[in-house]
């Protein structure tokens, strides 16, 4: 049986889960986990924790499904992505945080991904640029119905999902306080191109998941406006806190 290099997994150990939870962060696996566990009243099992890979086993309806963060950005995330496929898992949902570029968005919102504009290079790696990242529509109508179970405010369409967390996603707040010109004026042309909001990782969940046939979707909550001042404690809090609700009320109907 043999054991996937970077997540530290094999079939044995995941017990026949088909579903996955992604976050970003090593440390929310372990919240998301044992928030499962409190909903449902069922144990987890931490399976694994290699590099920026943290797994946690866990229980709903009787059904396992895994929790693995995927680190920062679309090269980790892709590894996460296709170990897992090759364990068998079949559904993955991204569950992570994010920045608002609309005004009527606000902090503690969910926006549910239904298709992502690529400014990553991971993902063309699998597809070629034309293809599109876009979100399963079993995973979107999930989520919908988790967002109004748990009553979080939530906005459904489309994301930028950057390479970059400081000149991808046009912040002047970095070390040079330069953004290169081809970023440059982008937030105002995809705030009128209507997308919604920026994160680093759904082009590349939502990639890899369509051409590989399995279903995929990405869900976050909004921390911050994109490009604006820093992420408060507050705002973080509010924002991981309704994106594990509805995503765990997402993964109940989807398993």
């Amino acid at each position: 049986m043999d054991t996937v290099y970077h997540l530290d997994l094999n079939s044995k150990k995941i017990q026949g889960a088909k579903i996955a939870l992604l976050p970003g962060d090593p440390f929310r696996s372990q919240i998301i986990a044992e928030t499962i566990s409190g909903i449902y009243r069922t144990g987890n099992e931490k399976l694994a924790w290699k590099r920026e890979f943290c797994t946690y086993l866990a229980e709903i309806g009787g059904r396992p499904l895994l929790v693995t963060s995927t680190g920062i950005g679309g090269p980790s995330a892709s590894i996460a992505i296709d170990e897992l496929a090759q364990l068998g898992i079949e559904t993955f949902l991204r569950v992570g945080t994010t920045g608002a570029i609309q005004q009527f968005i606000n902090i503690g919102d969910v926006i549910i991904t239904s298709g992502s504009v690529r400014l990553d290079g991971a993902s063309t790696h699998y597809a070629p640029i034309e293809y599109p990242a876009v979100a399963h529509h079993e995973v979107i109508n999930a989520l919908i119905e988790g967002a109004k179970k748990t009553n979080a405010p939530y906005h459904v369409g489309v994301t930028a999902s950057s390479d970059t967390f400081y000149p991808g996603e046009e912040r002047n707040d970095s070390f040079t306080k330069y953004v290169l010109k081809r970023f440059q004026g982008s937030t105002n042309e995809w705030q009128r191109l209507h997308v919604l909001n920026y994160e680093m990782e759904s082009s590349t969940v939502l990639t890899l998941t369509a051409s590989m046939g399995l279903r995929g979707g990405c869900i976050t909550g909004v921390v911050n406006r994109g490009g604006t001042g820093k992420i408060t404690k507050e705002a973080l809090k509010a924002g991981e806190e309704n994106v594990i609700r509805v995503a765990i009320a997402a993964a109940e109907c989807l398993i």
